[in-house]
């Protein structure tokens, strides 16, 4: 064989193992253009509790973010979900681990324990992994930062819509959850800085001060409730409920339709009924949703852009839900918000 033609049999043979590679093998239509696959994310989401509806929206914006990250971002997003069924900061500290070990791109986290996650979060960002923090913070951690309610001014929003339904007057009890909770503490705070601005409303008089702490279940919250009634008779005219907790079960407000006005935080789907019966005049929903579809585009920003947020903590907008709306006053109905939880919760 001639030099010229073992060349020519040469290129010929590599010619066909371009073409062929072999039993399995597949090969990327991206490749055959020339255009590079897009590059896959992968972020780790860690949240409180899968049993809690809040979280379960919290999962659907972050697929949903993901779902629109190759159009906005050029780049394909797979959301790691590693939640404890309920609430449990030990799980959570060792899903992070896990999830830095298996060397995620990101995570969104809701501490149930900022203490205990800390250390995890820290070794997290110390292994190159952006962490963004929604709902629950860790503030005292190296996470990038917060997306969540501003706890002072929420507790404020509560009693400012309170004192709008009781026409600025009336003696009123506060139900406050768990006093050790770092978020109820601020919005305690809130709502009495607000309480100030109302000098014709009051709490009642008793010996909690008329600020009724409880475990954060809804039979606890509901036992609170019907006790601080039965000790106060006749005197409280109003409640503010500065979480969901007792309207997450049935029957748990037991007086007439709006002879007692009641303003709380939270917007779940167990909770509306008691704005169509009558029972409550606003719920304050936090924004759920946004919990995973921001943290995600907050991280995707970072690890795509290298943009940075725009501050440590990134309060979000709570939405105020009555019966009928209105939106002159920025309000959304019940049957409006139901359709909302349509999409969020679904599977």
């Amino acid at each position: 064989m001639t030099s010229s033609t073992f060349r020519w049999a040469m290129a010929a043979m590599a010619a066909g193992l371009a073409v062929w590679c072999g039993p399995g093998c597949t090969k990327s239509a991206d490749t055959t253009s020339g255009t590079p696959a897009p590059r896959t994310i992968r972020i780790g989401m860690v949240a409180k509790s899968e049993t809690n509806d809040v979280f379960q929206a919290a999962h659907q914006g972050a697929l949903d973010a993901a779902a629109e990250a190759l159009k906005n971002y050029g780049v394909k997003v797979d959301i790691v979900w590693r939640t404890p069924t309920e609430e449990d900061a030990q799980k959570q500290a060792q899903y992070i681990s896990s999830l830095a070990n298996e060397k995620v791109d990101g995570m969104t986290v809701s501490c149930t324990d900022a203490r205990i996650l800390t250390p995890a979060i820290n070794d997290a960002v110390d292994k190159g992994i952006p962490v963004v923090c929604f709902d629950s913070d860790a503030p005292d951690s190296k996470r990038l930062c917060d997306y969540g309610t501003a706890d002072f001014e929420y507790g404020g929003i509560i009693i400012a819509e309170l004192a709008k339904v009781m026409n600025d007057q009336g003696t009123i009890a506060m139900l406050a959850g768990n006093p050790g909770g770092t978020n109820i503490q601020h919005r305690v705070d809130g709502a009495k800085a607000e309480l100030l601005k109302h000098p014709n409303m009051k709490l009642v008089s008793n010996a909690s001060n008329g600020i009724i702490h409880h475990e954060e279940n809804p039979e606890k919250a509901v036992e609170a409730i019907k006790g601080a009634m039965a000790a106060n008779p006749g005197q409280i005219q109003g409640w503010a409920i500065l979480g969901g907790w007792p309207l997450w079960t049935s029957n748990a407000l037991d007086w007439p339709p709006g002879t007692v006005k009641v303003v709380c935080g939270d917007a779940l789907p167990k909770q509306l009924p008691y704005l169509t019966d009558g029972h409550a005049q606003l719920l304050l929903a936090q924004d759920c949703y946004g919990w995973g579809y921001k943290t995600v585009n907050i991280l995707l920003d970072k690890i795509v852009k290298n943009v940075n947020p725009s501050a440590s903590m990134i309060p979000s907008v709570p939405t105020k839900v009555t019966k009928d709306g209105n939106k002159a006053n920025g309000e959304v109905s019940v049957a409006d918000f139901s359709s909302y939880w349509d999409k969020w919760l679904k599977k």
